[in-house]
């Protein structure tokens, strides 16, 4: 089996049926003097060179009338005024039917190659598209769930949706709009100081007067365009999480006060908005004006130069058409520095996912074929990199297979993190996990966690059916399986009275159920994987008293054979646990049976009084 290093330094496929790899072609090089540089642009150029060249050879072909045809038209109107002025006519017919024909041929042959070109950029463009999508999403799946929760989904979308778009654009304009543009203009000059190199040095003052022009603009554009970016990704996560806050929103009659955040943030990004149009219409006036002041210039200068005999009547057509393709290129060169601008904003900003560097690295580390399920903690602290206050301190606990560990505690405690630092999303600041007798460290994390399954707090369900959700990332199961954890978890109840049973669709994430009913399509998704480690973090949380006898039922029968790690809020549901692990401020200060921790009469014998008071207290309250 290749591992991801070889898997990164294997050629890039020419398949049009396969997703080429770039996800190194983002990463950061040194130059000689020690800086770093990313020049994505540059690797992605050069990985396609072959079909870049090919296509900028097409294109000259392509569009070789536009250079040509008025040569020819100059030699046509050069031969008929010399014939009815001069009276000379040998050879104007000839000369006519030949520059003809070649006009005729020529601009012929540009649909074939037209189509051609684009066939060939169409492959490279899609490509190149489908590559930087697949990078991202590689990258994403790749960082750690400490740098998901730093970062806000509406963000990751907009640099997932957005700008990857914009990425593309930058590339298209690359493809057709740099390349072609510097080509024209170099084409043009070649003719004209073939032709008259008098004629081409009055050209060549165009280029520095726009080349001053775009220095002239370079930092506003710059500056308004990120800053653009950053309002659009701003308002993408504050969109994102008025959505997910929906119920609660309406619940609370908090429409207008979200209505109200959601406008200040469309009318900063609307002035951002006006700022960048505001620029790009002032540069895109000046780049008009520039061309056309030097356009009637060609025209005067050329005239004068008729007039005194130095140039034919019909050369005023070439070099004016001349001038026109290499002010029109220039032209086009200028305009596309404020997408450029765009374009190169959104490769920095898909570029700080690319290069992020809380990741899981599983580059090099063991296969995991099995596990037994012995999990030991070795003296682990663990707290946040941007904190020194540990969240887990001194945990020392010795769980062998088959054991079922409850852990309690008051919210806050550290009891989500130990979970946590079992499934591997966290790595202990100090101290170390093993797995049977292998630190958790020197694991392929990836295919560690095939071996276990987790029951969130809040259950995470998708747009589907109730088969879907369970089943999610399974290529094989048997219905008999399914139907069984289906009876495990209690499914059964709700179920039977859905129109088209387990195949019913439960909405997106799984609004057309109740909350318990949630959470126990969660229980079945991690049961029907038959896990060697089970992990409850409050799974039960969420159901009736009913449900939650069921679930545990189904739970007691099923932790059998296998390591079980629950977090509970209802003590009384963990009277079953081998041990009970009692946290306060992230330090284990209890560690016992049920039976020994309530004749100690310590925390975990106030927790379960001050539990009891709650639910108490509760059910009064419902009458």
């Amino acid at each position: 089996m290749k591992s991801e290093k070889d898997r990164h330094r294997k050629p890039l496929e020419r398949s049009d049926n396969v997703v080429p790899d770039y996800d190194h072609l983002f990463d950061e090089t040194e130059s000689k003097s020690g800086k770093k540089k990313k020049n994505f642009l540059g690797k992605i150029l050069r990985i396609n060179r072959v079909p870049l060249i090919t296509s900028t050879l097409l294109f000259l072909i392509q569009t070789s009338p536009q250079w040509l045809t008025p040569l020819f038209i100059a030699n046509i109107i050069n031969a008929v005024t010399r014939a009815v002025t001069q009276g000379v006519t040998d050879g104007v017919w000839s000369t006519i039917i030949l520059n003809a024909s070649l006009m005729f041929v020529l601009i012929l042959q540009n649909v074939p190659s037209t189509i051609l070109r684009w066939k060939i950029t169409s492959k490279m463009s899609r490509r190149m598209s489908a590559g930087i999508k697949s990078a991202v999403v590689r990258k994403l799946q790749s960082l750690s769930i400490t740098y998901h929760k730093n970062m806000q989904t509406g963000k990751i979308q907009a640099k997932f949706l957005k700008d990857t778009e914009a990425v593309d654009s930058l590339f298209h304009n690359v493809i057709h709009g740099l390349i072609p543009s510097i080509f024209t203009v170099i084409v043009a000059l070649a003719i004209s100081i073939y032709t008259n190199p008098l004629v081409s040095l009055f050209f060549l003052v165009i280029v520095p007067a726009n080349v001053l022009l775009t220095w002239a603009f370079r930092k506003k554009l710059r500056k308004t365009y990120r800053d653009y970016r950053v309002k659009t990704e701003e308002m993408s996560a504050k969109m994102t999480t008025m959505l997910n806050m929906m119920t609660v929103t309406k619940s609370h009659g908090l429409e207008n006060v979200e209505i109200a955040t959601l406008n200040r943030s469309i009318t900063s990004l609307a002035g951002s908005g006006r700022q960048v149009d505001k620029v790009t219409a002032n540069f895109g006036a000046w780049t008009w004006v520039i061309p056309a002041i030097f356009s009637a210039a060609c025209v005067v200068f050329c005239s004068i130069m008729a007039y005194y005999g130095i140039i034919g009547i019909g050369d005023i057509v070439l070099y004016q058409s001349m001038f026109t393709q290499i002010s029109g290129a220039i032209s086009s060169l200028v305009n596309l520095v404020p997408a450029f601008g765009s374009g190169l904003e959104a490769l920095s900003s898909v570029g700080e996912v690319m290069n992020a560097k809380e990741i899981e690295v599983n580059i090099g580390k063991a296969h995991v074929e099995n596990i037994e399920g012995n999990v030991q903690f070795k003296n682990v602290s663990y707290h946040y990199p941007d904190s020194e206050q540990f969240v887990v301190k001194d945990l020392n606990l010795d769980v062998k297979k088959g054991e079922c560990i409850a852990v309690v505690g008051a919210s806050g405690s550290g009891k989500s993190t130990i979970m946590n630092l079992i499934i591997g999303f966290m790595m202990p600041t100090s101290g170390e996990i093993t797995i049977d007798g292998k630190s958790i460290k020197e694991f392929n994390l990836s295919e560690y966690r095939h071996h276990i399954s987790v029951v969130p707090q809040n259950s995470i369900l998708f747009a589907g059916s109730i088969r879907d959700n369970i089943t999610y990332g399974l290529s094989h199961y048997t219905e008999e399986q399914l139907n069984k954890v289906v009876e495990m978890a209690n499914l059964q109840e709700f179920i039977k009275d859905l129109p088209n049973g387990i195949d019913s669709d439960i909405g997106e994430h799984g609004d057309k159920l109740s909350g318990g009913q949630k959470q126990r399509i969660t229980i079945a998704r991690a049961l029907i994987r038959d896990p060697k480690i089970l992990i409850l973090d409050e799974a039960t949380s969420a159901l009736d008293n009913i449900s939650e006898y069921h679930v545990q039922k189904a739970i007691a029968s099923s932790i059998r054979g296998r390591t079980t790690f629950i977090v509970a809020h209802r003590l009384s549901t963990i009277r079953d646990a081998d041990r009970i692990v009692v946290m306060e401020q992230g330090v284990p200060v209890e560690i016992g049976s049920y039976s020994e921790l309530m004749d100690k009469k310590g925390k975990f014998y106030e927790l379960k009084a001050l539990n009891e008071m709650n639910l108490k207290t509760a059910e009064e309250s419902l009458g």
